[in-house]
C-alpha cells in the first residue's frame, strides 16, 4: 500500500501527478516535490476512478459543491442533478453531506456518478444511524466511528472531514462565556455534545493515528475540520478558534510524517479586515498545508444572497493564498439548497476563485483575462463566450438584447467606445497608409 504523498517521498511519480502537471502548466517533477513537501495534494481513494486534480501551492483555486439530502427532504434524483449542474458549472469537487433516507445508497450512487473528487463528513452517517435507530450522539461510540470511516473510506471517499482538533480545551473556550454564535459546525457540535456527556477527549484525537492507518490504507485525503470555526464576523480569530488550529497544526505533521494528505479547513464567518490574517496565520502554524475555507462570508446580514458575500470573502482569501474555497449558495442559513442556489453557489465561488488566482499569480489566469479583452477589443462575441465564466449566461442575456446580431449591445448601441476608438484607429491607419 501507498499514497501520493508516501510515493512522492520515495521520488516517484504517478500518473495522477503527470495529470496535475498537465493541467496546471508544471513539470511532474515539479508537482511531485510540492506533493512531497505536503504543499500539494491530489485527493483520490485507490477505490474510486475520474481524472483527479491537485489542491495548493501554485495551483488554481479550487471550488467544492455541498449537496445531500436531509432528514426532512430526501430526493436522490435531485441530488445527482444538483452534482450534475454543480460540475457542469465549473465544481472541481462534490461533497455529499446527506444525513436523511439511505445514507450508503445515497452515497454510493453519488460515487459512482462523480466526474470530481467526492468528500464526506463521516460522523453524520454515524449520528444519522444512531437516530434510526432511535439513540442519540451520547450513544455513539469510538468503534462506532471509525468503523463508519473505514466503511466510507472503503467505498471510495477520496478525503473526509474529520473534525480532529476540537478537543477538551478548546470546545470549552466556544461556550456562551465567549462567543454570541457557539459552535455552528454540525460535526464540531455532535462531538463536543458526545465530550460534554462524557467527560471524555475526542476519539478523533485520542486515537489519531486509527484514523491515520485508514486514511493511508486507501490515500483519502484527510480534511481537518475547523469545529470551531466562527459562525458571527463578532466571534472571528477568538481563542477557540486559535486554539483549534494550534492542534490542527500539531495533526498536520503527525498525517505528514505517516504519508496521509492533509488539507486544513478554516472559517467561517469573517470581517474583510481579518480574512488575509486568518490565511498568513493558518499557513504559519500548518506549515503551508492546503487551506480549505468556507466562504468566508463578510457580513451576518444578508441571507438570500450569501452566494455573494461568500464571494466577497473567498476572493479576499484566495489572494491572500487560500486553496480551496467551498461555494455557498443563496439558501445559506435558510433551507436546503435548490438546483438553481447550486449552480449560483459555483458560478459565485468561481468568480472568486478566479479573481483571487489573478492577484497571486497562478499560471494563465491573467493570460485569459488578456484573452477576453483581446475579443473585446475586436468585438469577437464567439471569442468572448468562450473565455467568460459562465458561458451560458453569457450568450443567452446577449441572444435576447435588441442588438444581438450587430457588433454593439444595447448599453451603448450606436455609442459603442470600443467601435468609435476601433474605427478612429483603422482612420489613422489608412492615413498613414496614404501619405
Amino acid at each position: 500500500m501507498a499514497t501520493q504523498l508516501s510515493k512522492a517521498k520515495e521520488g516517484v511519480i504517478t500518473d495522477e501527478m503527470r495529470q496535475v502537471a498537465a493541467d496546471e502548466g508544471y513539470t511532474p517533477i515539479e508537482i511531485r516535490d510540492r506533493v512531497a513537501a505536503g504543499l500539494v495534494v491530489i485527493p483520490k481513494n485507490i477505490n474510486h476512478s475520474f481524472s483527479p486534480k491537485g489542491i495548493g501551492d501554485g495551483l488554481s483555486t479550487k471550488i467544492n459543491a455541498n449537496i445531500g439530502t436531509s432528514m426532512d427532504h430526501v430526493d436522490l434524483d435531485e441530488e445527482l442533478e444538483k452534482m450534475e449542474v454543480a460540475v457542469r458549472a465549473g465544481a472541481d469537487s462534490v461533497m455529499d453531506l446527506s444525513t436523511g433516507g439511505d445514507l450508503k445508497k445515497i452515497r454510493n450512487i453519488i460515487l459512482k456518478n462523480s466526474p470530481v473528487m467526492l468528500g464526506a463528513v463521516p460522523i453524520y452517517g454515524a449520528a444519522s444511524e444512531l437516530a434510526a435507530r432511535k439513540m442519540s450522539i451520547k450513544d455513539l461510540t469510538a468503534d462506532l466511528l471509525f468503523d463508519t470511516i473505514e466503511q466510507q473510506c472503503e467505498e471510495g471517499l477520496d478525503y473526509i472531514t474529520v473534525h480532529c482538533g476540537v478537543t477538551q480545551s478548546t470546545y470549552s473556550l466556544a461556550d456562551q462565556k465567549h462567543r454570541i454564535a457557539g459552535i455552528v459546525s454540525r460535526g464540531g457540535s455532535l462531538l463536543s455534545a458526545w465530550m460534554h456527556y462524557h467527560n471524555r477527549e475526542n476519539p478523533l484525537y485520542e486515537e489519531y493515528d486509527r484514523l491515520l492507518q485508514i486514511a493511508f490504507k486507501y490515500d483519502v485525503t484527510l480534511s481537518l475540520g475547523d469545529g470551531l470555526r466562527p459562525g458571527s464576523v463578532a466571534d472571528a480569530t477568538d481563542k477557540a478558534q486559535l486554539k483549534e488550529l494550534i492542534v490542527i497544526g500539531e495533526l498536520t505533521k503527525r498525517a505528514r510524517d505517516a504519508g496521509v494528505q492533509v488539507i486544513v479547513e478554516g472559517p467561517g464567518h469573517v470581517p474583510l479586515n481579518q480574512i488575509e490574517a486568518n490565511i498568513l496565520i493558518q499557513k504559519r502554524i500548518c506549515d503551508n498545508a492546503p487551506f480549505y475555507v468556507l466562504g468566508p462570508l463578510t457580513t451576518d446580514c444578508a441571507p438570500g444572497y450569501d452566494h455573494i458575500t461568500a464571494a466577497i470573502g473567498g476572493a479576499i482569501a484566495a489572494a491572500a493564498g487560500a486553496d480551496f474555497l467551498c461555494y455557498v449558495t443563496p439558501a445559506e442559513h435558510l433551507c436546503l439548497p435548490d438546483i438553481k442556489d447550486v449552480e449560483m453557489g459555483v458560478i459565485a465561488a468561481k468568480i472568486a476563485a478566479h479573481s483571487g488566482d489573478i492577484a497571486k499569480g497562478v499560471r494563465g489566469a491573467m493570460e485569459r483575462n488578456i484573452e477576453m479583452s483581446i475579443c473585446r477589443k475586436r468585438l469577437d462575441w464567439e471569442g468572448m463566450y468562450r473565455l467568460a465564466l459562465d458561458p451560458v449566461l453569457a450568450r443567452q442575456r446577449r441572444s435576447k438584447s435588441e442588438n444581438a446580431e450587430k457588433d454593439v449591445c444595447t448599453m451603448c448601441g450606436e455609442l459603442c467606445a470600443v467601435n468609435i476608438h476601433n474605427n478612429m484607429c483603422t482612420k489613422e491607419q489608412d492615413e498613414k497608409s496614404t501619405q
